[in-house]
């Protein structure tokens, strides 16, 4: 099946109406595919993943790299994909705008824009410049259709600012400036995730698994979350196989950390056939 874009946003708008899903964060083209053929229903880009890859830190990447990453995942796989897009490339909200339509253009069916600044001192924006961001994005996908799902980020405990109030604010007043889906990175604890769920109710939320955790994906559902994404997590654990596998011939001259190595007939049988192949 091929779906169009049109389909594959629709489809990912769907997902957000009940239960509770899944949104793997593939870092390129090989990732994506395998995720795909694990039967997931979308995919979300990871700035933090694609960064590695290019031997780039996390918000190192230019608007231009990330807009060409995401046209390749997007044309990669047949289900929709979310992007993370970061701060939206500018701080004005005519800035914003602009890249959100960019953005769109890659056809993505979704995209997060966060409120940090990159600025340690002064880590988040004030709250009346990101919704005025916010606004703006939410403009620019009304203005293309409206069909692109617009998720709002409070950055607090990224930021070193782990203030659920404050996170809670920032939310609730993304929710009233237009996104769709709302989404906090760093809450872990039951009791944030709950107060999260219930503050922006009915809209859905996006929780972070980036790390092991107590929570199954049927208590995260339980507690009301409608998706799930791991962010650079997936990418973070390929690096810690190569890493161990490397530091072992660096380091003892022992080639131990291939024992779990995926096979390459396995790998060629997974790609043959792929777009490009």
């Amino acid at each position: 099946m091929t779906r169009t874009i049109a389909q594959k946003r629709a489809d990912f708008r769907s997902l957000h109406a009940a239960g509770c899903f899944v949104l793997p964060n593939p870092w390129d083209i090989g990732s994506a595919r395998y995720l795909e053929g694990l039967g997931f229903k979308a995919l979300a880009t990871t700035s933090s993943g694609c960064a590695w890859s290019l031997g780039r830190p996390d918000g190192a990447l230019s608007r231009e790299t990330v807009l060409a990453h995401l046209r390749a995942i997007v044309a990669a796989t047949d289900l929709p994909v979310n992007a993370d897009f970061e701060s939206g490339f500018a701080a004005d909200p005519t800035g914003v705008a602009q890249s959100v339509r960019m953005a769109i253009d890659t056809g993505v069916a979704g995209l997060s824009i966060e409120d940090s600044t990159g600025d340690p001192a002064e880590p988040l924006h004030d709250i009346d410049i990101a919704v005025a961001r916010l606004r703006a994005a939410r403009a620019a996908i009304d203005e293309a259709g409206g069909d692109v799902l617009l998720i709002g980020r409070a950055e607090n405990f990224f930021a070193g600012r782990p203030d659920l109030d404050d996170a809670i604010a920032r939310l609730r007043a993304y929710a009233e400036a237009g996104a769709d889906c709302l989404y906090a990175p760093g809450i872990r604890s039951r009791e944030q995730i709950a107060a999260v769920v219930a503050a922006v109710a009915p809209k859905p939320v996006n929780l972070l698994v980036g790390s092991t955790s107590e929570l199954t994906m049927k208590d995260i559902e339980a507690l009301g979350v409608r998706r799930v994404s791991v962010g650079g997590a997936l990418a973070r654990a390929a690096w810690g196989g190569f890493m161990r596998a490397a530091r072992g011939i660096a380091d003892e001259g022992r080639f131990d950390g291939f024992a779990d190595a995926a096979a390459g007939n396995e790998l060629n049988g997974l790609f043959k056939g792929s777009a490009g192949a």
